[in-house]
């Protein structure tokens, strides 16, 4: 059997997920954004992309080409994708296939919603009497167990927790360990919706939305967007520039079916159990590899119960022993597995469409070594799970295509006295978004202390922004010495008389070289050894 070609992830871009309404933006105007950033990434333009795929779950037809207008109008097709929770996940799934078959070369996938604020039946609309997706959901659990007021999908996710527990033992709290540790992560996430760090008590206390299921164990409604530009084997053997970055699509496997939910009337089931367990299944099957080969997890959190109920349909734990993987810490730093460490959808934000992309640029991040205060160590292979009450599942492994990134320092075991000054320079990047939106210029920094050399990429035309080792093209390349940026970074010497003086050589763009007075404002830098 023939080989199916490979894609690889190189460019990916969200927005910060927002409160609904809450920026006085349209949907074209997040997706603008996130498909730019994508770009940049890259270094590629919208006429370089050859198909696209649009992930949306409110709204009318051909919104996906209304979105994309406003970035290019090149006459590609544009597949509008409308898959529930799955839509970005679906659309991603679709762009790996259309480069597997040949027929492009580049193709990008992107996701949006913009919502209102509440629970998603302020969104819900059927005036012309037709059958909606989840009917036959609404139906059993009307049946079975009688129509609630609480918001629908609360009570399917919280009903299948109560199962659970039931069954197994598992107790309340292990619900809110989950929401508790996802608002934790969320912290060092700049695009999160949420960033405050909740105690596990305010988790556990908060304002019950129904049953015991809480208001910080649920997925806020969200406006945002997210993008990702994928591409063939091909055009990466031609794009060689590109290939420290490239971020493979080990796998992916999508399931639309919910059977043994309507026979048995299982909450858990009915939540997609039985559809997750076989996909996840096949994905490891088919990659030839396990979940004990896996390091950090983008899970569908779509309430507390959904994730914990999720570890043991992907397989990390047995069936009714969640609880037990939960008590150990395998779900976070120091663990066995980081699990949602951008935030997850309950912390990070829920705009549907986007979500499943979304996932996608967190991962690729992570492999590449770009998350910062996040970073999960040692990164190899990364999974992503995304369901769609209705119904679809989605998962993926995704590994980066010549291994797993380097370190950013140090290098080689070597030192420098100026690694300090980039690691201050990194965190300020990471905080200060004017300094990132000012500068929109790219250097690369070979130092020596006359014994080792080392070279340090400053990228901020990305975003988030690198700082670390990097091959990649940039606007302007510094050679200096070691005790010479220290005085740089001290302000004992200023950087136009240090290049007058020979200490310093430029390549590149000057005129972007005139913002390095930004970077190493000795005001704003404290070491300055």
């Amino acid at each position: 059997m023939t080989a199916k070609p490979k894609a690889y992830v190189v460019g990916v871009g969200m927005t910060k997920f927002t409160k609904p309404q809450s920026t006085g933006l349209d949907y074209p105007d997040f997706v603008k954004e996130a498909v730019t950033t994508a770009l940049d990434d890259c270094g590629l333009k919208y006429t370089d992309i050859q198909q696209a795929t649009v992930g949306y779950l409110y709204g009318g037809t051909c919104c996906g080409q209304r979105a994309l207008y406003e970035v290019g109008m090149t006459g590609i097709p544009i597949y509008n994708v409308n898959n529930a929770c799955a839509s970005g996940s679906s659309g991603v799934f679709l762009c790996k296939q259309i480069i597997e078959s040949g027929n492009a070369d580049v193709v990008l996938a992107c996701g949006f919603e913009k919502m209102a604020p509440g629970s998603l039946e302020a969104m819900n609309g059927n005036s012309d009497g037709r059958a909606l997706p989840v009917d036959k959901h609404i139906e059993v659990m009307a049946e079975t167990y009688g129509l609630f007021p609480a918001p629908m999908t609360c009570q399917m996710f919280t009903n299948a927790g109560k199962e659970h527990m039931e069954k197994y033992g598992t107790k309340r709290e292990h619900f809110a360990k989950i929401a508790y540790k996802n608002h934790k992560h969320s912290v060092h996430n700049e695009k999160s919706q949420f960033r405050k760090e909740f105690t596990y008590e305010q988790v556990l206390n908060a304002r019950k939305i129904y049953d015991f299921c809480g208001l910080l164990e649920c997925s806020p409604t969200s406006d945002g967007s997210a993008a990702i530009v994928i591409v063939s084997e091909r055009f990466l053997a031609k794009n060689p520039r590109l290939r420290p970055q490239a971020v493979e699509i080990i796998d992916m496997q999508l399931r639309t079916d919910f059977p043994s939910a309507f026979e048995e009337k299982s909450n858990i089931k009915m939540i997609g159990f039985d559809m997750v367990q076989t996909a996840a299944r096949d994905l490891f099957r088919n990659a030839g590899l396990t979940p004990n080969d896996v390091q950090v997890i983008e899970c569908h959190d779509c309430f507390a119960t959904n994730e914990l109920i999720t570890y043991e349909a992907i397989g990390l734990c047995p069936i009714g022993k969640a609880g037990e993987l939960i008590d150990r810490g395998d779900n976070t730093y120091g663990g066995k597995w980081v699990i949602n460490p951008s935030g997850g959808l309950i912390s990070k934000g829920h705009p549907i469409g986007a979500t499943g992309v979304a996932q996608v640029v967190e991962l690729s991040n992570q492999l590449r070594g770009r998350c910062g205060k996040r970073q999960v160590d040692n990164v190899k292979v990364a999974m992503q799970h995304n369901i769609g009450i209705g119904g679809a599942i989605v998962v993926g492994l995704y590994r980066m295509a010549d291994g797993p990134a380097k370190p950013a320092a140090p290098v080689g075991g070597v030192t420098l006295k100026s690694d300090a000054i980039f690691a201050e320079i990194k965190e300020r990047a990471e905080k200060e978004k004017d300094l990132v939106k000012n500068t929109k210029a790219s250097f690369r920094f070979n130092v020596t202390n006359g014994t080792h050399s080392k070279s340090w990429t400053i990228n901020l035309h990305k975003d988030p922004p690198f700082i670390g080792q990097s091959d990649e093209k940039v606007d302007v390349e510094i050679t200096l010495k070691d005790d010479d940026f220290l005085a740089l970074a001290a302000g004992k010497l200023k950087p136009d008389q240090a290049f007058m003086q020979g200490k310093m050589k430029l390549k590149g763009n000057i005129a972007k070289a005139m913002k390095l007075k930004s970077i190493l404002d000795p005001t704003m830098l404290k070491s300055k050894i």
